[in-house]
């Protein structure tokens, strides 16, 4: 198994992060609370990963820090949460907050996030309660720091990045495009575009 990656970052594209490790490419999926921390393309950076071996592919998820992968690895633990729900949720929202709202029963804030619906939502506050129950608020993660700056691309691209990301993390495309609408995109990267969705869907 791969649990740590240090490289380069050769491509960043929501949720896909290219990782040069040595001259091997590492394509690394991950959520948007780390592409939040990630430096500039071309800079080194080192992610925590957990590997997914299936009959038809062999899949890598990245995370900032050990904190992250950890919440990842509990979410896919849970019955009808697969990896990509798991990214949406950690994109969607802080560790801080989806253990409250786990630990308060509010399944209110977990069916705003993508692909969860309201049995979903019970069933994530039934089975993580407990494993969440020494969560403390020094384990938040990421996905409130300093957005990473990106390489200079038209506007139109910067959407279009957007969009795919959004879709990518399991929005239906009309609901990213609605999301995407709500946001003054002038003058932001598809990162910034990402989060600033992303937090009109929790509203």
């Amino acid at each position: 198994m791969i649990g740590r990656l240090r490289g380069t970052i050769a491509e960043k594209q929501p949720p896909l992060i290219l990782l040069d490790v040595n001259g091997v490419g590492y394509e690394v999926e991950a959520p948007m609370s780390t592409f939040y921390q990630l430096p500039e393309t071309g800079q080194p950076v080192a992610l925590h990963t957990h590997m997914v071996v299936r009959e038809d592919a062999q899949l890598l998820f990245g995370f900032a820090t050990e904190d992250e992968r950890r919440l990842f690895r509990t979410l896919i633990k849970v019955n009808g949460v697969g990896a990509r729900m798991a990214l949406a949720i950690l994109s969607g929202i802080s560790a801080d907050d989806f253990a409250r709202s786990v630990q308060d029963g509010d399944t209110a804030s977990l069916v705003r996030l993508p692909g969860i619906g309201k049995k979903t939502a019970e069933r994530l506050i039934v089975e993580m309660r407990d494993r969440l129950a020494d969560w403390g608020s020094n384990a938040s993660l990421p996905g409130t720091g300093a957005l990473a700056q990106s390489e200079q691309l038209p506007p139109s691209d910067h959407s279009r990045d957007a969009l795919s990301a959004l879709i990518a993390l399991g929005y239906k495309p009309p609901e990213a495009s609605r999301l995407i609408s709500k946001v003054d995109i002038e003058g932001m990267d598809s990162e910034g575009i990402i989060r600033a969705a992303l937090k009109q869907a929790v509203k």
